[in-house]
């Protein structure tokens, strides 16, 4: 006998089973997620009960180095290690590379147009001094003091532009001055390098009376920095540098420096000079100024 099943009933079964389905499914999706959070919970603890009770390695020494490969806390920190050194080396190459940047751009006036990728200022000019520096100043100290015409010390004349480490870039160099072609902010730096004759005399000697007072006076090294404008004849004073220092003893030559920098607006037909005082004990050789346009 045939079993008549309405449309509703059947309906109503395969309701059902979807029914039944789904909170099976539900139901294992529900179990395994909190399995899978137990399990990340668990190896959350375990890497840091690793971490903190693991020890760092020892070296070739360790005896069971070997075994502890196959230990997971061993696994853990290894792995920590090595991306704390990889992230250490990456940010000690950074820091290099930038100081040596840096670094390159501190120097760069002293630099030649033939140091290729290091580009040099539109307007910058580094002269060096010569041997003949100290004659043609003594020279000219001799005639006159300089006070005459409007400046202090003896000017130096003799520098070098093009040979060595000078270099003119966009600027003139006459008669030992440096010719400003633009308006703008410069930077400028000045060096000069003294070599004072001994007196032949130790502490112990007292031979010469005039050896005597040339140590106890000592002697006033100064670096004048000038600027020479086409509307005003008298020259303008821009930075000075001075020292005292004692008459060396015994028989080597006593050696001193001074050095000054500083930035100045200055005008097109500009000129910038240098003077110094005690012009026959520099050395030329070992002085030098210059100037570059940064603004």
């Amino acid at each position: 006998m045939a079993v008549f099943v309405s449309p509703q009933c059947l309906g109503m079964i395969i309701l059902g089973v979807v029914l039944i389905q789904t909170i099976a499914v539900s139901v294992s999706f529900m179990y395994f997620n909190q399995v899978l959070s137990t399990m990340k919970e668990s190896f959350s603890r375990s890497s840091v009960s690793c971490l903190m009770n693991s020890n760092p390695p020892s070296g070739p020494e360790d005896t069971a180095a070997e075994g502890k490969k196959s230990d997971p806390c061993w696994q853990v920190t290894q792995q920590l290690h090595s991306h704390i050194e990889k992230a250490m080396a990456d940010r000690l190459e950074k820091e290099m590379s930038k100081t040596i940047k840096n670094g390159l751009t501190a120097v760069l006036p002293v630099l030649g147009p033939a140091m290729r990728g290091v580009p040099l200022p539109k307007v910058a000019a580094h002269v060096t001094g010569v041997a003949s520096s100290m004659e043609n100043s003594a020279s000219e100290g001799s005639r006159s003091s300089g006070s005459s015409k409007g400046y202090l010390g003896e000017r130096i004349r003799s520098w070098e532009g093009q040979r060595g480490l000078s270099f003119l870039q966009n600027m003139e160099l006459k008669g030992g001055e440096l010719l400003v072609p633009r308006a703008g902010l410069y930077y400028i730096y000045a060096q000069t390098y003294f070599r004072l004759p001994s007196t032949g005399e130790t502490e112990a000697d007292g031979k010469g009376d005039v050896g005597v007072v040339r140590m106890e006076e000592g002697a006033q090294l100064v670096q004048y920095v000038y600027k020479k404008m086409s509307s005003y004849t008298v020259p303008i004073l821009l930075m000075k540098s001075s020292r005292s220092v004692c008459w060396p003893r015994g028989q080597e030559p006593g050696l001193f420096s001074l050095h000054q920098a500083g930035t100045a607006f200055l005008q097109p037909a500009d000129r910038l000079f240098i003077t110094v005082s005690n012009a026959s004990t520099m050395d030329g050789r070992a002085s030098y100024f210059g100037a570059f346009l940064v603004g």
